[in-house]
């Protein structure tokens, strides 16, 4: 099972770049040209959140419109602190799971050997993620109903710290609330997050937190906590988790633009590795 992980989109108006100097959508409609020549096709998309920019209704007609145009796969989404939840919740009922809770944008999928629980970690009006007693409350449930079942945990807001200061203010505040569930639940294979533009892993509550970069722009990476945040335009990149019941989730940076190559290997004779005869 492959599952592709997109993440901080922030699709904008047509003309109108991110910032005043992202091209935000041209830039995902490659990550979906991308995700749709891999081979093996994944069989699933999940994006973690941050889908629009404003969470303006164009933004989400837009959106909707490139993933028809280039995937064929089922896509997930949670919402990010740039996403406005009713709005989401209007011009993307269409897709799965996403209209099912009436407050909220979270659902679980349990049509796979990998089950996924998606988390509404949205605080309207603000940067950071929290998880009311509400969402805490359905994330338990949700994880107590399939304890069997290897599970992956999907919301936007990362629950630990990564070094990057500004992005440590804005993560999810209700960390210790969502772990101590997390905990009591070993069948978690992964946490799997946006919100920080970077790939970043850490260990947390028993499991593994998973961050994906964006398509579009990144975070800089400067751990100096006296510098001021900035972003950057490093290659844009996703996240492939590959699952297999035998060996567990392995997990594939994969970059949207195009590099020289592939080549074979042509060892040297003198190459140590060979073997004689």
């Amino acid at each position: 099972m492959i599952i592709c992980q997109l993440t901080d989109l922030h699709v904008r108006p047509h003309g109108k770049p991110a910032y005043g100097v992202v091209s935000t959508n041209m830039m995902l409609e490659r990550a979906l040209r991308r995700v749709a020549a891999l081979r093996p096709q994944p069989d699933l998309v999940v994006v973690s959140g941050d889908l629009t920019d404003c969470g303006l209704a164009e933004e989400y007609e837009i959106l909707a419109e490139l993933l028809q145009r280039y995937l064929t796969m089922p896509v997930y989404l949670v919402p990010g602190n740039h996403d406005r939840r009713d709005v989401m919740k209007e011009k993307l009922a269409h897709l799965p799971g996403v209209a099912e809770d009436p407050d909220f944008v979270q659902y679980v999928v349990d049509d796979y050997p990998l089950r996924l629980v998606m988390l509404d970690s949205v605080v309207p009006g603000r940067s950071h993620g929290d998880l009311c007693e509400a969402r805490l409350d359905f994330l338990d449930r949700a994880l107590s109903a399939a304890p069997d079942k290897p599970t992956l945990v999907v919301l936007h807001h990362p629950p630990t710290k990564c070094g990057l200061r500004n992005m440590d203010t804005i993560n999810l505040q209700s960390a210790a609330e969502f772990g101590a569930i997390i905990s009591r639940h070993p069948q978690v294979e992964r946490i799997l997050c946006g919100h920080s533009h970077r790939v970043i892993v850490t260990r947390f509550a028993g499991t593994v937190v998973q961050v994906a970069p964006s398509t579009a722009h990144q975070v800089t990476l400067d751990l100096d906590p006296a510098m001021p945040e900035t972003f950057s335009m490093e290659p844009p990149s996703f996240l492939l988790h590959r699952w297999n019941p035998e060996t567990g989730l392995a997990t594939h940076h994969a970059y949207i633009e195009s590099f020289p190559g592939p080549y074979p290997f042509l060892l040297d004779k003198a190459y140590p590795g060979v073997t004689a005869g």
